[in-house]
């Protein structure tokens, strides 16, 4: 369904003429909503109901990147630091190759943590942070978070 949404976003870009980002994501919309119209007869529920969920989170990790990066920068230029870092041992409910390498990814794009590495029976995730006050709490927002958001998205 995704292929049949981007080629609609083309067509519509074809009969507008005009062959720009702003015109094939308005295309990809109108090729949702005409996907979303003909799901009764195509069969594209799976589909359309994981788009908002992607949206959703990309909204979602975009937030969270600004507010590490403010947290980090704010951090730096204070006359006296209160970094705090330490390395937190996770619990994974991702099981598959795919969500542990996905999570671990977006873990390490966020400044002031990386992931370190994924235990040998792939259910624990050591991640070092800068900012680790309270292991727990630092363990609930990866889990509560980022973790639970993207097995929403990919399961």
């Amino acid at each position: 369904m995704f292929l049949w949404n981007i080629l609609l976003a083309f067509i519509w870009c074809a009969l507008r003429g005009e062959f720009s980002l702003g015109n094939l994501a308005f295309g990809f919309v109108v090729g949702y909503v005409v996907l979303w119209v003909t799901s009764p007869v195509v069969g594209s529920a799976g589909y359309l109901s994981r788009v908002p969920r992607v949206v959703s989170y990309a909204l979602f990790f975009l937030k969270e990147l600004l507010l590490a990066n403010l947290r980090l920068a704010y951090d730096v230029v204070r006359p006296i630091h209160r970094m705090r870092p330490g390395v937190v041992a996770v619990p994974l409910e991702a099981h598959t190759d795919t969500e542990i390498a996905m999570l671990a990814n977006l873990i390490t794009l966020t400044p002031g943590t990386l992931t370190l590495d994924v235990s040998t029976d792939r259910r624990v995730l050591y991640i070092h942070g800068v900012q680790v006050a309270d292991a727990e709490s630092f363990r609930r927002e990866i889990k509560k978070g980022l973790e639970r958001r993207l097995l929403e998205v990919l399961r």
